[in-house]
């Protein structure tokens, strides 16, 4: 399950997209669009923009921007960032390997196989899933709707 520092980094992320070309946008009104706390949402602006991934200017005419194109930020890096491994077990993992303590054999283990399936196809859909693809998802299911 997704932390809620994650929703709310994926939430503002998606207005920020959105709202691309307008300049930038103070942390009230991403936290007012993307309904998130605004005392939380400004801690996460901090380490999307410690990641590159969101540029901020302070001052008159200063706010929040995307810091990459909406194609150029994908879930898979978004989640890593706020909570760690994408895999469901340790022994999984790329970046946040750990062997299982219970395993006696990691080379043969079936679960280890199983896990480390979903942790492949979890991980492509994830680098799909750019904020790009999202709102190309919203904007086809508004389509749908009228």
């Amino acid at each position: 399950m997704l932390s809620k520092r994650a929703k709310y980094a994926l939430n503002a992320l998606v207005e920020l997209a959105r709202a691309r070309g307008e300049g930038p946008l103070s942390a009230a009104i991403i936290a007012e669009r993307a309904g998130v706390p605004r005392k939380f949402l400004e801690a996460i602006l901090v380490e999307l923009r410690n990641a590159g991934i969101v540029s901020s200017r302070k001052g008159r005419g200063g706010g929040h921007v995307l810091g990459k194109a909406p194609a150029d930020v994908h879930m898979a890096e978004i989640l890593r960032l706020f909570d760690g491994a994408i895999g469901l077990l340790p022994c999984v993992t790329h970046q946040f390997y750990a062997r299982c303590e219970e395993c006696r054999d990691e080379a043969v283990c079936g679960i280890r196989d199983v896990f480390m399936e979903v942790r492949q196809a979890s991980v492509e859909l994830l680098k799909k899933a750019t904020l790009a693809e999202v709102l190309a998802r919203e904007q086809r299911s508004r389509k749908r709707r009228s």
